[in-house]
């Protein structure tokens, strides 16, 4: 699920706002996910997500 981020051109359709992620946080939220870092947050926290840290936030909504 993760890199499904909201993009600009799907605005139109799903309503949700989109996001630019760059490459070295990308890189660094894989380093993590492959760490186990985030192994506690459920599957559904990280779709439609820009960064790790939407992630992080949507999870809290979860819990």
């Amino acid at each position: 699920q993760f890199l499904s981020q909201n993009t600009y051109t799907a605005k139109q359709f799903t309503g949700v706002e989109g996001s630019t992620v760059s490459v070295k946080e990308t890189i660094e939220s894989f380093q993590m996910i492959c760490r186990g870092d985030v192994d506690h947050i459920p599957e559904q926290a990280f779709y439609m997500k820009g960064g790790i840290d939407e992630v992080v936030e949507a999870a809290k909504g979860l819990a």
